[in-house]
């Protein structure tokens, strides 16, 4: 070992000795946040299935690949960070001698061969995610960027390190080849001869340029561990427990979407019948009281801003960026865990738990932190500003589209639910839709004696339950298909074309309620639950002595539909519920009901998000609308899992959008500008919206919003007058 050499092995003990220490204290001090969450001890079921799925989402990198080039090249850069990991290890070795390698493996040319592969795969897809990242820069022209609000100095810094790293493995390699001591032949490691062939033969070159090596690799340690909120680093660390812990392992897309997590409390469900307000928690009013899920999902985020680009709020100029949030409650939790982990915290009586000796030591920020609502203006110091929480149309594009699966829909609700239920703060006119539910039964106050008044004029009889028992279908009418004049059409539609097609079905009339969609995303949990509660005892009234595979509901409402299939289990509630387009494009599927004439003017789809995203069901609606019009739909930019929302979920139908351009008013410029002449939809909410989209732009003339429903009926029956119109072909 020569001088150099002694010098290159005290430099890179001494830097290696000092980032592990920073690193261990990093994560020490992770893990402690993380624990100060409230228990979740679901998440720790099914092993099988989250070490499955967690290893096909890594590996196999599914999220990201919907990217296309972004995704490919992301996966690259990780197979080499993990890989390639092994040259930084041998490094260690090449800093004591010129020849030095790895033990055993290192000499292997299969081990030259991959490494060189990914070396330089990593080395593109580097280059290209740097260009990325600098052609969609923040403060490029042209508009927001999904970069807005990210730490942009922490993504430059470790593409550049990754840089780096990668160019300095091939100079380690190029000097082994100059000094004549590489052990790869040329058709294994083509690049590192090419490099090999125009440096010096200098034999301290490789211990040097190792020593540089491990020096860049340890400065991105030692500046990872003095930000532990660099998620942009440590998510390549905490992603596979984030993934491995997801809600619903099983699900194809993102776990936090279809169904809600229950309101907790202490790691239970929380029961509304022996809940205290004094010892249970209602919701989330600090943040330690997310779950430790919840922490380890804001330590997670990335800050790459797929969450924010998808995000109809922040694309229409409201002040909710899914990807903001979660940064702002993790730099707010930790920036207060000093005062939390010295036993510091507020119980749920608003009394402070630590002692004054306790608290004497801890830094004056720390301090200031803790007195911070979780919920308010910029004046009161809130951490989220009621125009954020209240913003959010619970679409689930920021779940559908995070490469890590934060669960954002649960911790948006889970705040709102504290707001609701303890603090009485909401939105003024949803108070209107809130008492509407607790006293009618339904969010428009109708008379409840009124819910069967669309059967009339039809011309068969509607059967309800209890008259009739042998019953296929159950039809959930659901409150907007009772008692809102245009979702009342597609209601009479689809009940023609089940009678048509000679399908044994049954209504609930007057003994139907609100499934509670509203009320539950709004954050009134116990409404949601009361209703819920009153609608699962007369559904398993109406259908005992079945087994679940014969307790068959088919609603038209994806809010419903989503509700009674995904949730109601939850409260006892077992039953199969299916969208009406799934059971219309069975019927056309089977022969049951048979397009006779397409129609025309061109037709495109806008996908409902609590059908679409929430519950995966892309195909069932475009399948009938494709034997309705006999040909291919013209599909809108955003379609399928990327579909634009259109503003009211989340309880948003009865709130009022004061703030930059309404949702449905950009989705309807859109589904115009493909030039259709019928916009097809699966909602009685999103039809709403879209309407009134299309009224405010002026074009009722031009442009139709109809349900699928619809528009298959007008090709079944071409005949028959649609709602007292003539009929005629859509758009003729």
């Amino acid at each position: 070992m020569g001088s150099v050499q002694i010098v290159t092995t005290i430099l890179a003990a001494a830097v290696t000795a000092v980032a592990v220490w920073l690193a261990v204290r990093a994560v020490l001090k992770m893990v402690a946040v993380i624990r100060l969450g409230q228990p979740a001890p679901e998440r720790f079921s099914d092993k099988v299935t989250r070490a499955r799925t967690m290893l096909v989402e890594t590996a196999g990198h599914t999220r990201m690949l919907k990217w296309g080039v972004v995704g490919a090249a992301h996966w690259f850069v990780m197979v080499g960070f993990i890989v390639l990991s092994l040259l930084v290890l041998e490094a260690y070795f090449e800093v004591a001698t010129t020849d030095g390698g790895l033990p055993i493996i290192g000499h292997w040319t299969i081990f030259g061969l991959v490494t060189e592969i990914i070396g330089v795969l990593g080395l593109v897809g580097i280059l290209v995610l740097m260009a990325i990242r600098l052609r969609n820069r923040p403060t490029r022209p042209g508009g927001r960027s999904r970069f807005t609000g990210s730490t942009m100095w922490q993504g430059y810094f470790v593409e550049w390190i990754v840089l780096l790293v990668l160019i300095f493995g091939f100079v380690i390699r190029g000097f082994k080849v100059a000094t004549d001591h590489f052990e790869f032949p040329f058709w294994a490691t083509p690049v590192s001869h090419a490099v090999g062939a125009v440096l010096p033969d200098w034999p301290d070159g490789v211990s040097v340029a190792a020593a540089i090596k491990i020096i860049i690799s340890m400065t991105w340690l030692i500046v990872i561990s003095l930000n532990v909120t660099m998620g942009v680093a440590w998510h390549r660390f905490l992603a596979f427990p984030n993934i491995f812990f997801k809600r619903e392992p099983a699900r194809p897309a993102g776990s936090g979407l279809g169904a809600l997590r229950p309101m907790m409390s202490q790691g239970k469900p929380l029961d509304f019948e022996e809940a205290d307000p004094e010892s249970d928690q209602f919701g989330v009013a600090q943040v330690e009281q997310f779950s430790w899920k919840g922490l380890l999902d804001f330590s997670t985020c990335t800050e790459c801003g797929r969450c924010q680009s998808q995000c109809p709020a922040w694309n229409t100029g409201k002040p909710l960026s899914p990807k903001l949030l979660v940064l702002s409650l993790r730099d707010h939790a930790y920036a207060k865990a000093p005062y939390l982990l010295a036993a510091g915290g507020k119980d749920l009586t608003g009394e402070e738990k630590a002692t004054q000796a306790q608290l004497a030591h801890l830094d004056v920020l720390a301090l200031a932190e803790a007195d911070k609502p979780l919920i308010g203006t910029a004046e009161e110091g809130g951490v989220i500003d009621p125009d954020v929480l209240w913003s959010c149309t619970t679409c689930g594009a920021c779940v559908e589209q995070c490469p890590v699966d934060i669960e954002h829909v649960d911790h948006i609700v889970d705040m709102r639910r504290y707001q609701v239920l303890i603090e009485s703060s909401f939105p003024s006119e949803a108070g209107v839709m809130l008492r509407n539910l607790e006293n009618k039964g339904n969010p428009w106050g109708a008379p409840q004696n009124t819910r069967e008044d669309w059967t009339k004029g039809l011309d068969f009889e509607v059967p309800r339950v209890g008259e009739v028992d042998d019953f296929e279908y159950l039809f959930w009418v659901g409150c907007a298909g009772a008692f809102e004049d245009r979702a009342k059409k597609t209601t009479r539609a689809v009940a023609t074309l089940l009678n048509e097609a000679g399908v044994k079905f049954a209504i609930l009339g007057e003994g139907e309620t609100c499934s509670g969609d509203p009320a539950r995303r709004i954050g009134n949990e116990f409404v949601f639950q009361m209703l819920a509660q009153q609608n699962v005892e007369t559904l398993n009234e109406a259908f005992e002595g079945r087994e679940k595979a014969k307790r068959k509901i088919v609603a038209t409402c994806p809010h419903c539909f989503n509700t009674l299939g995904n949730e109601y289990g939850q409260l006892g509630g077992e039953f199969e519920v299916v969208h009406h387009t799934q059971l219309l494009a069975h019927l056309v599927a089977t022969g049951k009901l048979t397009p006779v004439q397409p129609v025309d003017g061109g037709v495109t789809y806008h996908d409902p998000c609590y059908l679409g995203r929430h519950n995966r069901i892309f195909a069932a609606p475009r399948e009938v609308l494709g034997d309705a019009i006999a040909g291919e739909l013209t599909e809108m930019p955003r379609n399928s899992e990327r579909s634009f929302c259109c503003g009211a979920g989340g309880a948003r139908m009865w709130m009022e959008e004061k703030i930059g351009k309404r949702i449905n008013v950009d989705r309807v410029e859109e589904a115009m500008a493909t030039g259709a002449r019928t916009v097809a939809v699966g909602c009685p909410f999103c039809s709403t919206m879209l309407n009134d989209g299309v009224n405010g732009k002026g074009a009722g003339e031009q442009v139709e919003v109809v349900d699928v429903a619809s528009v298959l009926l007008r090709s079944v029956k071409p005949e028959q007058p649609q709602d007292g119109r003539e009929a005629a072909p859509i758009g003729g």
